[in-house]
């Protein structure tokens, strides 16, 4: 299994829920982390835990709707001298859940196109080149499972669109040691699953960062988190690399 022990890791949306668990994790893995949410104050008592672990974070802060702020970010973290290795686009935002989805406003899509489409994407393009000179790299794209509900349109389809250029930047990559994976965490008990979710967000650990540890050469997979709920580590990466390429479907 790849070891990645004093790998710098950022975790977008790190300050509550599946992120937070995700970065808890990763820190007892001996990764360092760049954690990121809203304002720094969202992830204080994080970084304070995760620095207790003895490794090394520190905290980034942006609206993603607002790509200025974005760019601000990602300067910020060049800034740093931390070099990326493992990018966790986790971060992500459910609009409404629209009853009279034939009424579904124009702004449902925008605002979920900025923060579920448009800053993960402007994330894996500024990592990426770096990643690609170094010849390693690991990008997690947050993907969802919604299916056949207009009443979520805005959501699922700017996961769709999330879905359609990860697996299309993947296919660049494919057989390198840059590799560019889908997670679904399923329905779970998160602020944005609401408290009807049949699934605990810690149900999604390992599964929704084992596209981080995946070390053959495959990009474009996706791997539902719930398919590996109460896997070890070492035995989730063997499962996920059993997983087909959706290139060449081996």
């Amino acid at each position: 299994m790849l070891d990645l022990n004093g790998k710098w890791v950022l975790i977008t949306g790190a300050s509550r829920g599946i992120g937070r668990l995700s970065a808890l994790f990763m820190a007892e893995q001996g990764c360092n982390l760049i954690l990121h949410s809203r304002t720094k104050e969202g992830t204080k008592s994080l970084l304070d835990e995760v620095q207790s672990k003895g490794i090394v974070a520190f905290s980034v802060a942006a609206e993603l709707s607002d790509m200025d702020e974005v760019e601000a970010m990602l300067k910020t973290i060049d800034e740093s001298g931390a070099q990326v290795d493992i990018v966790l686009n986790n971060a992500g935002l459910q609009i409404a859940y629209r009853t009279d989805y034939l009424a579904t406003p124009v702004d449902d899509y925008e605002k979920s196109f900025l923060i579920n489409t448009m800053a993960p994407m402007k994330i894996c393009y500024h990592f990426l080149p770096k990643m690609i000179e170094r010849g390693f790299g690991r990008i997690v794209n947050t993907t969802s499972g919604i299916a056949l509900e207009a009443e979520q349109a805005g959501y699922s389809a700017s996961k769709a669109a999330l879905n359609k250029v990860t697996v299309d930047l993947g296919y660049k990559l494919n057989g390198t040691d840059v590799i560019l994976s889908l997670a679904d965490p399923g329905w779970c008990r998160t602020d944005l699953g609401g408290p009807n979710a049949p699934n605990a967000p810690e149900s999604t650990i390992p599964g929704i960062v084992v596209g981080a540890f995946v070390n053959d050469g495959k990009s474009g997979r996706l791997f539902g988190a719930q398919d590996f709920n109460g896997m070890t580590l070492e035995d989730a990466v063997t499962k996920a690399e059993s997983y087909p390429s959706p290139y060449n479907k081996n």
